[in-house]
């Protein structure tokens, strides 16, 4: 079972316990790792400090007892019984979270958002139900408003959920192995992540069982045969006599406690490879009861064995306190407390109270852990924090630098009317073929086509205008995919096409979108024919009145046009039969080059001018798609300011020229694609 490939659709199936099980199995391997080999330095990094150990054991019972409480409140309470229940349609996670805020409040930063795309199915309900069109009054209507008029709160929103995916990748990348051992382990990894999570599981998942079942039982032994009586630390009145004692010293001490929870957010993370049910009862049953044996098992041994502090080490990694990477583990959970009150508040619609009780409660205990981290800054702590600053600030430049060439895109683009006044011909000559113009415009013709058809003023018979865009959900289903519509007369044959892809989801490959493409055509146009009210002549009318029809791939809408694979040494002028095949019922593929044409059925319900119009898209197609890609040189205005030019001149475009464009995201073949290079003053 490919668990990378697993729909939200199949999670919402009733699953067999003996899928759920093996679902927790994997996700020891997957999820576990770092919360479960807390225990080798927890104890070491917390009596780092000056802390002078007393024959009554209270420091010990002390740190005992935050070490319980605090694994029981953050990951079983705060993550397992609140966070996991804030997926998005089965995914977890920092962006996960974003996404349900910009579906219940409109503090989506992407220029290309669209009406219809609150129509999709993903997009109106989350995993508990609540609809984003419920009708929302009071505090949470004020919230929502406040945050949809005020651009600063939405970019403190955005640049707070970049910080805490920057900082957790951090956390989890850096380790407390010996760099050979490391370099061995990470290489292991990445070979194995491209066969899929489920094998990483699988290899891992024995390999943390048997680590968790031997320092349980070991835990279980140090307690009989020490001291029985360490139960007693799992009173929160320890602490408090912990922290009375050691005063500031034991506040310090807290950044060594906080090691316990590290990894902790994984399993929110990663939420999307498994299930809430496997995630729980891994934890639940195995996992949080393991590591309180472990660390009660520890403090029974050091409650006997503290007369020379130097003399005990539990855990192996005895120079661990020179990495001080908790200051990032509890940033992430901050910035998780805060979002999560949000998400109670304008997607669970629950009471205001009950999101202030959330922040406050596990706010303050996080910001207690903060405030200790905040000493280790200059010891080590400023690492992460440097790195993850780094990276924010190339991640800001690059989204500053989108906005303005949208913007830029919006004020000069072309208008119909000028599309209109060239004729039927529109002014140039028409060759065979589909021309793909990508644009990240929904609306209006890009200035990049009257740029081209200035300067070569020679175009396909079929025009297409795509646009490749992302929504707040994570998958698109294919029959909503598309998003199709006709800008001006029928007899231009110009089209606009806008593809909707989900976070989550993974484009195909070039001769798979180019089938899908001209299948969702052709269903927009047998489709247009049907209606009566869109049947009337468009002349002179406004692009916008025109409707923009959602339209399937071709395994969901084949009536048409039709697809026939046709082998490399087939005939090509052999026609072809007006069957429609179900994808379900087509044999493997051969390892023979398969190609696709297109055919027009034989039914008297297609009208003659919609006939016609389908035979011209099903000859563009086999004369070749041509991708026409815009190359934007990014320059400031004249007048601008050091920042501004020093953020556009240098940061965007070296960001531009080092990362991958619209060819190699749509994967269009590379002598099928032609570059329009254009100069952006924004």
């Amino acid at each position: 079972m490919d668990i990378e490939s697993r729909s939200y659709q199949n999670i919402l199936k009733k699953e067999s316990w003996r899928t759920v099980l093996t679902l927790a199995y994997q996700s020891l391997g997957v999820v576990y790792g770092d919360l479960s080999i807390s225990p080798l330095y927890v104890y070491k990094s917390t009596f780092a400090e000056d802390i002078h150990h007393s024959e009554s054991n209270e420091e010990i019972f002390g740190v005992l007892s935050f070490i319980f409480w605090t694994i029981t409140l953050v990951p079983l309470f705060k993550y397992v019984f609140i966070v996991l229940r804030a997926d998005d349609n089965g995914e977890g996670g920092t962006f996960a979270l974003y996404s349900l805020l910009c579906r219940h409040a409109r503090v989506n930063s992407l220029p290309s958002c669209q009406l219809a795309d609150e129509q999709l199915i993903e997009y109106k309900t989350d995993s508990i139900g609540s609809s984003s069109a419920v009708p929302q009054s009071g505090f949470a209507a004020s919230l929502k408003s406040t945050l949809e008029k005020h651009r600063v709160l939405q970019k403190i929103l955005l640049f707070s959920l970049q910080y805490q995916a920057l900082s957790f990748q951090w956390l989890r990348s850096i380790t407390n192995i010996e760099v050979p051992a490391a370099c061995i382990i990470l290489v292991g990894l990445f070979a194995l992540q491209h066969y899929g999570t489920h094998r990483v599981g699988f290899l891992f998942a024995p390999v943390i069982l048997l680590w968790l079942v031997c320092i349980s039982a070991i835990g279980v032994y140090n307690i009989f045969h020490w001291n029985p009586q360490v139960y007693q630390a799992l009173s929160p009145y320890y602490m408090y006599k912990f922290l009375k004692k050691t005063q500031s010293r034991g506040w310090m001490s807290l950044g060594g406690i906080l090691l316990c929870i590290t990894g902790s957010e994984a399993m929110f993370a990663d939420l999307g490879h498994f299930s809430q049910l496997s995630i729980k009862i891994a934890f639940t049953s195995l996992v949080y009861p393991s590591l309180i044996l472990a660390y009660m098992g520890q403090a029974a041994y050091l409650s006997q064995h503290h007369v020379i502090e130097s003399d005990y080490n539990i855990g192996i990694y005895h120079s661990f306190s020179s990495l001080q990477f908790g200051l990032a583990v509890i940033t992430v959970m901050l910035v998780t407390t805060c979002l999560m009150s949000l998400v109670i508040v304008l997607c669970w619609h629950k009471s205001v109270l009950f999101a202030i009780a959330f922040v406050v409660f596990f706010g303050t205990i996080e910001a207690l852990y903060f405030s200790a981290s905040l000493i280790k800054f200059l010891e080590g702590a400023w690492v992460p924090i440097a790195l993850s600053l780094c990276f924010l600030a190339a991640m800001c430049t690059w989204h500053y630098g989108t906005l303005k060439r949208y913007e830029f895109d919006v004020q000069n683009k072309v208008s119909v009317n000028w599309l209109l006044s060239l004729g039927q011909t529109l002014g140039i000559k028409r060759v065979r073929g589909i021309g793909l113009i990508h644009t990240e415009l929904v609306s209006g013709i890009p200035a990049i086509f009257s740029h081209f058809v200035t300067n070569l003023p020679a175009f396909h018979q079929v025009l297409v205008f795509l646009c490749v865009k992302s929504v707040p959900v994570p998958h698109v289903r294919p029959e909503e995919r598309f998003l199709v519509g006709r800008i001006g007369p029928k007899q231009f044959r110009i089209y606009r096409c806008i593809v909707r892809y989900g976070y989550r989801d993974v484009h195909k490959d070039d001769i798979e979108f180019e089938g899908d493409l001209v299948c969702s055509i052709a269903e927009f146009i047998r489709s247009e024919a049907e209606t009566a009210t869109m049947a009337t002549e468009t002349n002179g009318e406004d692009e916008d009145s025109h409707r923009m029809a959602v339209v399937g791939t071709c395994s969901t809408y084949m009536q048409g046009i039709e697809d026939q694979d046709v082998s490399d040494y087939d005939d090509p002028d052999k026609p072809g039969t007006s069957e429609i095949r179900s994808p379900k019922l087509k044999k493997k593929k051969s390892k023979i080059k398969k190609k696709v044409r297109f055919v027009v059925p034989e039914t008297p319900k297609i009208e003659k001018e919609t006939r016609e119009e389908l035979m011209e898209l099903t000859e563009a197609r086999e004369g070749g798609v041509a991708y026409i890609m815009g190359n934007a040189y990014m320059r400031a205005k004249p007048g601008s300011g050091l920042v501004k030019r020093l953020a556009i001149n240098v940061g965007y475009e070296f960001l531009r020229r080092n990362t991958r464009g619209p060819r190699t995201a749509l994967t269009s073949p590379h002598a099928s694609t032609l570059e329009v290079g254009m100069i952006y003053h924004v």
